[in-house]
């Protein structure tokens, strides 16, 4: 299905919530536009301290990772929680399993990141990867790389993508591409919405969940539609597939199916596998050897990556098949969720989407953020029960945004626990 356009091969990118360790590894910064003032009322990134995620001093910071660790009961914990070391120990004993440790470590991307580069291209069913140290990067030469192929420098996708929402106008600033919108509804375009497009471009770029509308995924059939639009319009197509791993659950597919839509795919690794870093963008040889030059101009060319490659290596290998696992005990943790905040006489909430399409979720409230984040940490610190992480203003004013991630710790909660918790939660609102 990969398109022949640009010489008969195809492309790549990244993001997530920032590495503020108060925020953890699951979230991406507020919703808005860096420079341009914030879209649809959302906090940009750039009036949000530290890159969108944690309090606003380092007190702050402290004493909610302090609470964080010192829960026995969460639904997932970020590796940013974890003491210097904890991560080389906890990272040490992982890559024994999965690398042989007395090899040398890499120079320029060789030995343990070749490896995973190598790994990454045949999970996703492609001939070549490259490594990059983040997905903004790899992201911005993928589609840079596509418009020199296409001759066209325009890229269609979401308004509410990572490249347009979360990489400070990037694809402009830096690559030169203008981007149009398909559609601003809460999800993925459709097949006609690509083929109506006003004007001609030369990438459709699709964000697999698109992770601001709530990890919203299209139905299979749809998405199928959708990409043999952008065909029609003589357009490739590039996957942002940060979150790429757990999408094997909605659409009942393997990963390299779903990949074998696009002519080229970028996935993380510190996101859904628990890496400490980095991402890769599979496609065609011709592609990622272009690639690999321009990662060179930008800067990404790193003498040594091993602790990040490594990493990787471990989440392929543990995480990966486990995400099944937490997509579907997370459909239990929303559901009760919901029944636990109406139950304790939450006027109002939503649960987005009400059935989760990966193992990550919004919940929305009609309360100021500072408020929800008071109550958080609160039931943290004097329960040792973290339901809830991050709180952020978002929509009109008095409501609030947080997202929910079920991980391996998540599994230990019942649909009782969830929605004890949820009520003690509410208990503490205003």
């Amino acid at each position: 299905m990969r398109s022949a356009a640009g010489g008969g091969e195809g492309g790549e990118p990244e993001g997530a919530r920032r590495a503020d360790p108060a925020a953890g590894d699951a979230p991406e910064g507020a919703h808005g536009a860096p420079k341009d003032g914030p879209r649809g009322g959302r906090a940009t990134e750039a009036a949000v301290p530290d890159a969108g995620d944690g309090p606003r001093d380092a007190d702050d910071r402290a004493r909610l990772v302090a609470a964080w660790r010192a829960s026995t009961r969460v639904l997932w914990r970020s590796s940013a929680e974890r003491t210097v070391r904890e991560s080389l120990t906890a990272l040490a004993a992982g890559a024994a399993e999965v690398y042989a440790l007395d090899s040398p470590v890499d120079l320029y991307g060789d030995g343990p990141v070749a490896e995973l580069e190598r790994r990454t291209a045949a999970l996703l069913g492609f001939p070549a990867a490259v490594h990059f140290p983040t997905g903004t990067m790899a992201q911005q030469v993928a589609l840079r790389c596509w418009a020199g192929r296409t001759g066209n420098r325009t890229v269609a996708l979401h308004p509410l993508s990572h490249p347009e929402v979360h990489e400070r106008s990037a694809l402009s600033v830096v690559g030169g591409l203008r981007t149009v919108h398909p559609t601003h509804e809460p999800r993925l375009p459709s097949a006609e919405e690509v083929l109506e497009l006003e004007e001609p471009f030369g990438t459709l770029m699709l964000e697999l969940p698109l992770r601001d509308a709530g990890f919203a995924l299209p139905e299979w059939d749809d998405l199928v539609a959708t990409v043999g639009a952008a065909r029609e319009r003589d357009a490739v197509v590039h996957v942002d597939g940060a979150r790429l791993w757990e999408c094997s659950t909605h659409f009942g597919r393997r990963l390299d199916e779903i990949a074998g839509l696009a002519d080229s795919v970028y996935v993380s690794f510190y996101k859904s596998l628990g890496g400490l870093s980095g991402a890769v963008l599979a496609g065609p040889h011709s592609l990622v050897e272009e690639a690999r030059a321009w990662r060179h101009r930008y800067g990404g060319q790193v003498f040594q990556q091993y602790p990040a490659a490594l990493s990787g290596l471990v989440g392929l290998e543990r995480e990966l098949p486990r995400l099944p696992s937490y997509v579907a005990h997370a459909r239990t943790v929303a559901a009760a969720l919901g029944e636990g905040l109406a139950a304790a006489g939450v006027p109002w909430h939503r649960v987005n989407p009400p059935v989760p399409q990966t193992h990550q979720f919004q919940v929305w409230l009609p309360v100021e953020a500072d408020a929800a984040n008071a109550a958080a940490l609160a039931q943290s610190e004097e329960t040792g029960v973290t339901l809830f992480r991050r709180w952020f203003p978002d929509g009109p004013p008095g409501m609030c945004r947080t997202e929910v991630t079920v991980s391996a710790e998540g599994l230990r909660w019942s649909a009782g626990d969830v929605g004890e918790a949820a009520a003690d939660f509410a208990r503490r609102l205003p």
